[in-house]
């Protein structure tokens, strides 16, 4: 039996957000991991909005943090009829399957922001390595000396490794001459706040408070991070992030994080959009433009594209303002007398 026909009851028992298609355009199915993460929304924006100044149809699906609702979902998509897939992997390990049944349809896949170990996906991301260097180095400007605590992401999600071996890179002199102490380090299951701020809040406790620093992955765990802090009167000891989420870029204004590493995913998810239509019109990863060979620290050489994100302190709040990225009004909410442009 065919596979789109194999198919089509999981289809029909999935819920998609998604238009009718239309007979003579293309469409591009997105399967998002969760939507926990307020980025996620403007990466999808952005993502429709390229396919929508081409003419083309998008679907989503939403695996709400399951990989084998993930599996599902891409099923579901493929039975769709989609030209081209764009995956958000919940699992790493976990997605094989996935690019599998899309590659026996003939159907391109592009693993996007997070690694998908296969040859077969089109890689794209922002260089996730610099973004822990970026991370570090702005804590470590901050606090040169004393305990560190390194707040990880998703132990299922390569991203959270290439952050760490960045943060290490650069933590690593300091450490050698003893200036500073990694006194605690824990992955943060979901990439959930709620888990970094019990992982905090654990090492807290064992530590008796005695922490200095908090490198944090991205702005969901610092947020965790911070709620900790928080509760023990110690909020304003650098912590980092990134993605630049409204809130984080708020506490940076507030002064309780000390930096948001600016992944513009409005131009990520426009790219996304575009190199989808291109592959699914047949154009071959290599010819991408733009496009590396990558090889991943599993062994796999990848087509790739890596975009470059911009760190974010109260020197440079600004910049987001001036990119539309956040409103003044949303950017300095609760803040007076604090950097600009919220003085």
């Amino acid at each position: 039996m065919h596979r789109r026909t194999l198919f089509a009851a999981l289809a029909a028992a999935t819920c998609l957000t998604a238009p009718a298609f239309a007979q003579d355009g293309m469409t591009v199915g997105v399967s998002w991991s969760n939507f926990q993460e307020e980025r996620w929304k403007t990466d999808e924006a952005a993502i429709q909005g390229a396919l929508d100044e081409a003419g083309a149809e998008y679907v989503s699906t939403d695996a709400q943090s399951s990989s084998a609702k993930q599996l599902s979902d891409v099923e579901s998509l493929i039975a769709q009829g989609v030209d081209a897939l764009i995956i958000l992997a919940q699992d790493a390990s976990a997605i094989g399957p996935a690019v599998q049944a899309a590659a026996d349809e003939g159907i391109p896949v592009i693993a996007y922001d997070r690694l998908i170990e296969d040859e077969r996906a089109f890689y794209l991301t922002f260089d996730n390595i610099e973004v822990g260097r970026m991370q570090a180095r702005a804590i470590l400007e901050e606090q040169p000396s004393g305990n560190y605590v390194m707040i990880k992401g998703s132990p299922t999600d390569p991203n959270a490794d290439f952050l760490r071996g960045g943060q290490q890179e650069v933590l690593q002199d300091a450490i050698d001459a003893g200036d500073i102490t990694i006194v605690g380090e824990a992955y943060t299951d979901g990439w959930l706040p709620a888990n970094a701020q019990r992982n905090m809040e654990q090492i807290l406790t064992a530590e008796g408070n005695e922490v200095d620093a908090v490198v944090a992955s991205n702005d969901g765990t610092a947020g965790g991070a911070v709620a900790a802090l928080t509760a023990q009167g110690m909020e304003g000891i650098p912590v980092s992030g990134q993605d630049a989420d409204h809130a984080a870029l708020n506490r940076i204004a507030k002064g309780t994080q000390t930096v948001s590493v600016w992944k513009d995913s409005r131009d990520l998810g426009q790219r996304a959009g575009e190199i989808a239509l291109e592959l699914a019109s047949g154009t071959a990863m290599s010819d991408i433009e733009g496009a590396e060979a990558w090889t991943s620290p599993g062994g796999t050489t990848l087509w790739s594209e890596f975009l470059n994100p911009v760190p974010i302190t109260q020197d440079n709040l600004s910049e987001v303002v001036d990119a539309g990225w956040i409103d003044q009004e949303t950017l300095c909410q609760g803040v007076s007398d604090g950097p600009a442009p919220c003085n």
